[in-house]
């Protein structure tokens, strides 16, 4: 069995590739095609995400849960992914015939076709990306290696073809062509792992399962990426890009401890049908101990900086970016910690019944403050519908796993972690109030935040995991 380490450190390269090579390129983009055209292509893609995600349904932690359970068997691997990927084309195919007549008989979809059109591709080739088979065989090397070289070829091409507004058709097909060189390369490597069987296919055991964490998926939609299309729809291409860039820096944050998820999916899913409930139950708690960790110190430094921040990302022409900014910045707390209570513990656990409840508690919050939040304020009352929305999914999901392990939540951690952080609020506001070069301060801000940090995770949180790392450096 690969090493969790390794396999973070992977996944980690690779989730955070996934967002960091398109923040290399926003900045210089979204000064070329300017508020207007990258809303335009936001609102698209939303859209296009949509279908995906109903093309898709739960296929991303069923593939994972179930080839992790059969891993080491070949055979049995061929047949599980051979139904798997049956069952996800039978659902693309209906996804992709509902998407052609959308585009043809909604007035706004019919309006950017050429771009829905393009989208079409994302769709059809999406579902042979295959990565939930590789993590769930645990071939993070794999992925991540052929993620870096596709990324690293997409900044490039943006580099040489995206040259003025007019451009932002050109932009978006090279976003959808990562996908389609990706599923390409990927059905043709899994070969090595798996023989395709098209005889003696038998999928109806998965259905029940694939459309229920399917609809968790696409009810979770509803207070996520649902905002976008909705905030498309009611205040226009300017707000989905002041919203768009608002979340961009959150999402490269919370990629890494995504990535830690990833990776432990599989692992926890082991311990559970191994029956070690204790070693189950001390790496939900460390991985806690690793949120609370990095969480506090980035939502600080990133909430006193956001003036800074949005305009090194997108320059001028984008202040309205900020304040939602501020607001969605704590999701990298709450999410995170809700991560932790459905992915490590729910998920491994198959409690795909409370799983559901909580999507729905939190879509039914997402689309009430939608309608009454969105149309008198824009990307700002989007902001606020995220937060509260992932606020109440976390809640719930602690409760059911209270009631499921008895684990509560830890908050004499959180208020420790929060206490201890307190002076570095004073420090880095000096920071930012006395050194006006933008560069400057931001890097002398970071600065301070990282040795900050570590001296209390080392000296008075005594924090295991961060610890260990720095001393595998040879650090003392």
């Amino acid at each position: 069995m690969a090493s969790i380490k390794k396999n973070f450190l992977y996944s980690s390269a690779l989730t955070v590739s996934g967002y960091i090579f398109p923040f290399i390129t926003y900045p210089y983009v979204s000064r070329v095609l300017g508020v207007n055209n990258i809303g335009i292509c936001n609102f698209v893609d939303s859209i296009i995400n949509y279908f995906i995600l109903f093309s898709m349904l739960g296929i991303s932690v069923l593939g994972v849960r179930e080839i992790a359970k059969v891993n080491g068997s070949p055979q049995k691997v061929s047949r599980v992914f051979s139904d798997l990927l049956s069952l996800n084309a039978i659902f693309t195919i209906l996804s992709l015939i509902a998407l052609c007549f959308s585009i043809l008989f909604i007035p706004q979809f019919y309006e950017y076709r050429s771009l829905m059109f393009i989208g079409l591709l994302k769709l059809v080739f999406n579902f042979l990306q295959i990565d939930w088979f590789f993590q769930g065989i645990e071939n993070f090397k794999y992925v991540t290696l052929r993620g870096v070289m596709i990324k690293a070829l997409y900044v490039l091409l943006v580099f040489i073809f995206i040259r003025d507004s007019s451009d932002y058709k050109v932009y978006y097909l090279l976003s959808v062509l990562m996908v389609v060189f990706t599923a390409l390369i990927n059905i043709m490597y899994c070969r090595h792992f798996v023989d395709i069987k098209i005889k003696g296919i038998s999928f109806l055991f998965y259905i029940k399962p694939f459309c229920i964490l399917g609809i968790y998926a696409l009810l979770t939609s509803m207070y996520t990426s649902f905002n976008i299309a909705y905030l498309g729809f009611v205040s226009g291409e300017i707000e989905v890009g002041y919203y768009t860039t608002a979340t961009k820096l959150y999402t490269i944050f919370l990629a890494l401890f995504t990535a830690f998820t990833g990776v432990m999916i599989p692992r926890m899913s082991s311990l559970v049908a191994e029956n070690k409930m204790e070693e189950f139950k001390r790496i939900s708690r460390k991985s806690s101990d690793i949120l609370f960790s990095f969480s506090i110190p980035l939502i600080i430094y990133t909430s006193i900086f956001a003036p800074q921040i949005i305009m090194l990302i997108s320059g001028k022409g984008y202040e309205g970016a900020i304040l939602p900014m501020r607001i969605v910045l704590p999701l990298i707390l709450f999410i995170g910690y809700e991560q932790i209570l459905i992915c490590h513990i729910l998920m491994p656990l198959k409690k795909d019944k409370a799983i559901l409840i909580n999507s729905i508690i939190g879509a039914s919050v997402g689309i009430l403050l939608n309608i009454l939040l969105v149309p008198y304020w824009g990307s700002i009352g989007s902001s606020i519908v995220w937060l509260l929305s992932e606020i109440a999914v976390l809640c719930s999901a602690q409760s059911f796993v209270k009631k499921y392990l008895l684990l509560s939540f830890p908050f004499k951690s959180l208020l420790r972690n929060i206490v201890y952080m307190l002076p570095l609020v004073v420090f880095v506001m000096i920071c930012n109030f006395y050194i006006k070069s933008l560069l400057l301060s931001l890097f002398i801000g970071a600065g301070v935040v990282c040795i900050y940090s570590l001296i209390i995770q080392i000296y008075c949180i005594k924090n295991e995991f961060i610890i260990a790392a720095i001393s595998k450096l040879g650090i003392k």
